[in-house]
């Protein structure tokens, strides 16, 4: 155990399924705004194969599948729109989630979020649980990073804002392309059971898995 933690200086927290768990919350969006624009009934389950890649992948994903193309920019702010009305007062923070960021704060631990997700919806999400600016040391959101999990960009760009090697961070994630990414920015993975269980996680090579931040 020692060996994993004793070095580390930084931790950089995937968003969905790991501060907060908001997918219920974008699928129900998705589906509202394909049937406002364009009249189609979509299922909150087409968006399953497309979680943690990002919105442009999310909406994409399911507007190929129902051979709708879409006006990406235009419709993306459309489904934030309604995302942001929907999270008002119903999202929460996932067990320990603050209360973690705290902690490594005043342990001297540099903290950053890395989400595939844009700087809308991540802000939106930080607000509603309750995790101030002042308490994170870097953000990357999606409109950052060119290419999404599973490559490692958005752990590197991120590792690089805490002026940190990636061997001294620790990554926690819900998804296996997130703890791909990790894998392969040559940080420490460790799995979240938020969304998929620890055999899975540990498969995809999460070192340890928790159930949440409480338990880390």
């Amino acid at each position: 155990m020692m060996n994993i933690f004793s070095n580390i200086k930084g931790v950089v927290l995937d968003m969905d399924g790991v501060l907060c768990d908001s997918e219920a919350f974008m699928s129900e969006a998705g589906v509202e705004m394909f049937r406002r624009i364009y009249s189609v009934k979509v299922q909150p389950t087409d968006f399953l194969p497309f979680v943690g890649m990002g919105e442009d992948r999310y909406l994409g994903g399911v507007a190929e599948k129902y051979g709708i193309i879409l006006d990406l920019a235009k419709d993306k702010i459309s489904a934030y729109s309604i995302y942001l009305e929907l999270i008002k007062g119903r999202l929460k923070p996932i067990r320990g989630a603050r209360e973690f960021v705290q902690e490594c704060r005043e342990r001297g631990i540099k903290t950053a979020i890395a989400t595939s997700a844009d700087k809308m919806k991540m802000d939106g999400n930080l607000k509603e649980i309750g995790i101030v600016p002042t308490m994170i040391d870097a953000c990357v959101y999606g409109e950052l990073i060119a290419k999404k999990k599973p490559a490692p960009d958005i752990f590197l760009k991120a590792i690089a804002l805490l002026s940190l090697r990636p061997e001294e961070c620790l990554v926690m994630e819900d998804a296996i392309s997130g703890i791909t990414a990790a894998k392969s920015a040559g940080a420490t993975p460790i799995g979240i059971s938020s969304s998929l269980d620890k055999a899975t996680l540990q498969k995809a090579g999460a070192v340890m898995v928790y159930s949440d931040l409480q338990n880390v």
